[in-house]
Formats: structure tokens, C-alpha cells, sequence
């Protein structure tokens, strides 16, 4: 199947948002208990959230496939952090992950922004890994779902630029 890497569309948010919530569900559980998924999803279901984000002025590059649906996504800040990459589960193993980590980077360089940085899932660390982030500490933490705290964890990931 034939993709194109583009920048975030007026439009774009719901079918991310619904890509997001897909990944969470369908691969989330290869790596996390099934109340860990749970507490992450709920944090990702406004589709307003990513539309903010871009009118904030963050950057979100989108990997769309023929019809120009959003498949795959990835959100920069303009400090250098790669706040989210997510890949519909049905696109997964197409180098959709490495496609958009090597534009946002391309992007961070025409900014001049010398680090990115990232807190990368125990299922996107490999992706991280392969556009050469180096691996830092573990962080664990906790989310608040129904009202109780969900023990999650998640790796300091960062690559220089040069």
C-alpha cells in the first residue's frame, strides 16, 4: 500500500484520535495489563486534544494512506519532544514509525532544535531505537483512571542531532 508523510490537515483530528485509541487497544496489551491500557486510552479520546495541540503550535506530521485517511501520526514540540507516535494497528510493520520519526526530525533541524526527546512506550521504544534514540531511564508513575491510581511506566528516550 502506497503512503504519503504530509503535515496535519483541518479535519485530521478525529481519524487520529481514533487511530490512537486503535493502537492503544489492539497493542497496548503486549506490553501492559489490561487496566494500564484502559487508564492510557481514557487520556486519548477528545480528538479536540490533538486539534489543540497544532493550534498551540505544536507540529504533527501525518502518514495517510491512498484516500488521504490518517493511518499514522506523530506530534513535535517545538523544545525538541516527541510527544506522541502512533500507528493504526492495521498499518503496523509498514516503516510508518520510522517514515515519520525521520520527518519530524528533518523538521527539528530546519528549526535548529539540536535534541529531541521522548518518553517512549514499552512498544515504541524499538521504533526510537532504530532512529537512533538512545535509551535512558525507566519512569515509572501512575495515571489517575476511575478515580484510583494505575502504576504505567514508560523510557526516557533522546538522540542528538548533529
Amino acid at each position: 500500500m502506497a503512503y504519503t508523510i504530509r503535515p496535519y490537515a483541518d479535519g485530521d483530528a478525529e481519524a487520529l484520535s481514533l487511530v490512537t485509541l486503535a493502537a492503544i487497544a489492539t497493542i497496548g496489551p503486549k506490553g501492559y495489563s489490561q487496566e494500564q491500557v484502559a487508564a492510557w486510552a481514557a487520556r486519548h479520546i477528545q480528538p479536540e486534544r490533538i486539534a489543540g495541540r497544532v493550534a498551540a503550535g505544536d507540529m504533527v506530521f501525518v502518514a495517510a494512506d491512498a484516500e488521504d485517511k490518517p493511518v499514522a501520526y506523530v506530534l513535535l514540540e517545538a523544545s525538541g519532544h516527541v510527544d506522541m507516535l502512533y500507528n493504526h494497528p492495521d498499518h503496523s510493520r509498514a516503516g510508518l514509525a520510522d517514515q515519520l520519526l525521520m520527518e519530524a526530525e528533518n523538521k527539528a533541524r530546519t528549526l535548529g532544535i539540536e535534541r529531541l526527546y521522548t518518553e517512549a512506550s514499552e512498544l515504541a521504544q524499538s521504533a526510537f531505537e532504530r532512529a537512533g534514540y538512545s535509551l535512558g531511564e525507566r519512569r515509572d508513575f501512575t495515571i489517575e483512571h476511575m478515580r484510583q491510581p494505575v502504576p504505567i511506566h514508560n523510557y526516557a528516550m533522546e538522540k542528538t542531532l548533529g
